[in-house]
C-alpha cells in the first residue's frame, strides 16, 4: 500500500502513521494548490466505542520546499486536543449528532493550526473543531452537513479541514504480497517444481476502510518562492511536498494517581513523500531510519533507487516476460530514470512540455509543477498517459500510482534517459487491475476531495472476519 504499514516501528503506531499524501493544482481554482495528508490507516468503520481520532500527543505537519534543497520553506503544523463532555458515559454519543456543538456528542477533537515560514511561526487558527466519525444513520444522520461545518476558510486565504474520510487508495494487497501476484496479469508461479497459472479478479484490500485526513487548500503565493515569472518551464513554479508526524522523546506512563505525560523535544517518527518509496524501495533494515530523516538526507538511499530490488525480482517471478529488463539489470546500469522521477524531478526535455525538476539535491518529495493547470479529462496514468497534471507531477486522488510505479520499475520510463532502450511489451501493461472505480465511496469534485467515510452500521465486517 502507499504507506499504510511500510516500516516495522510505525506499523505499531498507526496514530502517527502517514499513510497517503496528495498534492495537486486545485480543479476550478488554479490559483491554489490542494494538499491532503492521511493518517491513522485501515480504520474499521464499526470500530466503536472508541472510534478513531488524531493523537493529542502527535505533531502533524505538511512541509513545502520551494527552492530545491530538501528542507522545508513553509510548514503547516496541526496539534490536536481531545475533550470529553460526559465523563460518566462509555458512549461516543448518546443521540444524533446534528451539529459540531451537539450535547449528544461525548468525545470531541479540536486543533491548533500554525504556519511556519522564514523562521517565524504564526498561529492561523487557535481552536478549530473536527467532525465526528461517521457512526451510522442514527448517530450521524446528516454527515455531509457536519463536514461542511468543519470546513473553514481562513482570513489568510487557506481552506482547511481535519477529520475522517474514506480511504481512497486502491491496491490488491493480498495479491501483491503473495510473491508479487498480479491477478489480471496471468503470471506464472512456481510451487515446488510445478508451474501453474493464477488468474482472477483483483481485490481492493482497503475498500470500505477509513482514514483521518488533514486537508489544506493554499493560495499558490503562499507556497511558491518569489520570482519574476511562473511558467511551466520555470523551476520557481515547482514545489516539493512531504508530510511528517512527530512525538516527544520521553513518555512517562502514569499510575493510579498521575496520568501519562510526555516531555522533551519532538522527534520525527513518520514521513511520506512519493507513494510507495519507503514501502517498495527502502530495504527493511533501513525503513525505520528513513522515517526519522528529512528529505535532504535521501542521498543515503539513492543506491536503492538506482538498482531497485523489485526490478530484479520481476524477471525472476515472471520468467520470460521481462527479458529486456533482465538484460538491463545484468548490465548494472544505475536507473537514472527512477532517480529523476523520485529524487530530483524530471528535467526539461525528457518529456515534451513538462518538467518538475528541483535541482541536484536528491530528496524524496512529491514534486508539483504548479504552472501546469488541471486536466479537463484526467488520465489515471498521469504523465505516462500523456496527462502532465497527474502523477508523478504531484498526485491526485484518482491517480493509479501503483500501476504507474510498477510500469516505471519494469522499464517503461528507461527511454527517457536512454533512447536506445526498448522496454518489454509487458512493461506497458503490468497492473494490479484496480482503478478509482474500485473505491466504493466516490471521490468528491471539490474540497476535501476524498469521499464520505464509511459508516459502521452500513459497513460491518465481512462474514468470517
Amino acid at each position: 500500500m502507499s504507506s499504510h504499514r511500510e516500516a516495522p516501528e510505525i506499523a505499531k503506531d498507526p496514530v502517527a502513521d502517514s499513510s497517503d499524501l496528495y498534492a495537486f493544482v486545485t480543479p476550478g481554482r488554479p490559483d491554489s494548490v490542494t494538499l491532503l495528508a492521511n493518517y491513522v490507516p485501515m480504520q474499521l468503520p464499526s470500530g466503536g466505542p472508541n472510534f478513531f481520532e488524531f493523537g493529542d500527543d502527535v505533531r502533524y505537519e505538511i512541509h513545502v520546499d520551494n527552492d530545491g534543497d530538501g528542507q522545508p520553506d513553509v510548514t503547516y503544523r496541526f496539534e490536536f486536543t481531545t475533550e470529553i463532555t460526559n465523563p460518566n458515559s462509555f458512549l461516543y454519543n448518546t443521540g444524533p449528532i446534528e451539529s459540531l456543538d451537539s450535547r449528544n456528542w461525548n468525545r470531541r477533537q479540536f486543533y491548533r493550526l500554525t504556519r511556519i515560514a522564514d523562521g517565524r511561526e504564526r498561529v492561523l487558527a487557535p481552536r478549530l473543531p473536527c467532525p465526528p466519525c461517521n457512526v451510522g444513520p442514527l448517530s450521524t444522520p446528516k454527515y455531509q452537513d457536519l463536514v461542511r461545518q468543519a470546513t473553514y476558510r481562513l482570513s489568510t486565504g487557506e481552506r482547511v479541514f481535519a477529520g475522517q474520510r474514506a480511504d481512497g487508495f486502491f491496491v490488491d494487497l493480498g495479491a501483491v504480497f503473495e510473491l508479487g501476484t498480479l491477478r489480471p496479469f496471468q503470471q506464472l508461479h512456481v510451487a515446488g517444481r510445478r508451474m501453474f497459472r493464477v488468474e482472477g479478479e483483483p481485490v481492493n484490500a482497503l475498500d470500505r476502510m477509513n482514514v483521518h485526513t488533514i486537508a489544506l487548500q493554499v493560495p499558490l503565493a503562499r507556497v511558491r518562492r518569489r520570482a519574476n515569472r511562473y511558467g511551466a518551464a520555470d523551476r520557481a513554479s515547482v514545489i516539493g511536498v512531504w508530510t511528517t508526524a512527530s512525538r516527544q522523546q520521553v513518555r512517562v506512563l502514569g499510575d493510579r494517581v498521575a496520568a501519562d505525560t510526555a516531555a522533551g523535544p519532538f522527534t520525527q517518527v513518520s514521513r511520506l513523500g512519493n507513494p510507495l518509496f519507503n514501502e517498495v524501495v527502502v530495504p527493511m533494515s533501513r525503513k525505520d531510519l528513513w522515517n526519522t530523516l528529512p528529505p535532504a538526507e535521501d542521498k543515503r538511499f539513492a543506491q536503492f533507487v538506482e538498482r531497485p530490488e523489485l526490478a530484479a525480482l520481476l524477471p525472476a517471478l515472471y520468467p520470460g516476460v521481462f527479458p529486456r529488463l533482465e538484460a538491463l539489470n545484468k548490465a548494472k546500469k544505475p536507473r537514472a530514470d527512477l532517480v529523476a522521477i523520485l529524487l530530483t524531478g524530471i528535467p526539461a526535455g525528457l518529456v515534451d512540455g513538462f518538467t518538475n525538476h528541483t535541482g541536484d539535491v536528491q530528496a524524496d518529495m512529491l514534486r508539483l509543477n504548479t504552472a501546469i493547470p488541471p486536466a479537463r479529462k484526467p488520465d489515471r496514468f498521469g504523465v505516462l498517459g500523456g496527462d502532465l497534471a497527474g502523477f508523478p507531477n504531484g498526485r491526485r486522488v484518482g491517480d493509479d500510482v501503483v500501476s504507474t510505479s510498477l510500469r516505471a520499475i519494469a522499464g517503461l520510463t528507461v527511454p527517457l534517459v536512454d533512447r536506445a532502450f526498448t522496454p518489454d511489451p509487458a512493461a506497458a501493461t503490468v497492473t494490479p487491475g484496480l482503478s478509482a472505480a474500485d473505491v466504493t465511496a466516490p471521490f468528491l469534485g471539490d474540497f476535501p476531495f476524498l469521499g464520505t467515510p464509511y459508516d459502521g452500521f452500513g459497513n460491518p465486517p465481512a462474514a468470517g472476519s
